[in-house]
């Protein structure tokens, strides 16, 4: 199916905005590090050796982080100045000190530090990601079903610490003569997000997972344009833990429409 001026268009402003948030600041490229915390174990980070966190880049000493039992953290800048003070529960974990944002991340009951250099040109380095041709067929409105009652899928993850999710919807749609059927495992009610895998993560997408998020979300449908289904954090990074498929999203077809791998 040829693609409409408009359809185009709108496409290519969706891609803009993609490749600006994968190269924002806060965004998946110009990550330097992920470290595993320990509540009650302070941990000084700089470029110093002796670091429990070194830093290629930035002040010999950049300052001490102590994360609490409760979720609670602080940072001491070595520059001086006021500690930091964080509330995990209270979603206050980022924060600024001299180039970096750095982040605490949760996954079950673990805790990491994530750092990004902000002043990375890593973004530089990432030419345009190459894609599946503009099919506007895979635009498609799947029928959105509330399930009887919320379920719990026990999901792994990239980097084998399984997690437990939620679910509360399934998305119906036909794809190529097949039914199939979505369940949205991550993302918001009215941003569901899909992580999947078809056979053309054998020699043409990220052989892990792709990512797609539904989009005009009713109570009956939800749209799913496989033309907007992306490489996860992880194509693009070994610090992040991206989740895996759950076993209803492996599809025995391929899907070529979307994001391909990067080199």
């Amino acid at each position: 199916m040829t693609a409409s001026p408009d359809f185009t268009a709108a496409h290519a402003d969706w891609v803009q905005s993609r490749m600006a948030k994968l190269k924002a600041a806060d965004g998946w490229l110009n990550i330097v590090g992920r470290w595993w915390l320990t509540p009650g174990a302070p941990v000084t980070l700089g470029r110093g050796a002796g670091h429990d966190v070194t830093l290629d880049a930035g002040p010999e000493d950049l300052g001490r982080l102590t994360l609490n039992p409760d979720d609670t953290a602080s940072f001491e800048p070595a520059a001086g100045g006021a500690p930091v003070a964080l509330d995990l529960k209270a979603g206050q974990s980022r924060w600024h000190a001299d180039r970096f944002l750095l982040e605490i991340t949760s996954i079950n009951d673990l805790r990491s530090l994530r750092i990004r250099d902000t002043e990375s040109d890593a973004a530089a380095g990432l030419a345009a990601i190459p894609r599946f041709p503009l099919d506007p067929a895979l635009r498609i409105r799947a029928r959105w079903e509330a399930l009887p009652q919320p379920i719990s899928l026990t999901l792994d993850t990239i980097v084998g610490i399984p997690t437990q999710v939620p679910v509360t919807h399934v998305a119906h749609l036909q794809l190529g003569g097949h039914d199939m059927s979505l369940l949205p495992t991550y993302g918001s009610a009215d941003r569901p997000q899909f992580v999947l895998r078809d056979l053309t993560s054998l020699d043409d997408t990220y052989a892990k997972a792709r990512f797609v998020f539904g989009e005009e979300v009713t109570a009956d449908s939800v749209v799913i344009d496989f033309n907007r289904a992306i490489n996860p954090p992880c194509a693009f990074t070994p610090y992040a833990i991206c989740p895996l498929p759950p076993r209803e999203n492996l599809f025995p077809v391929r899907i070529e429409a979307g994001e391909r791998r990067v080199a």
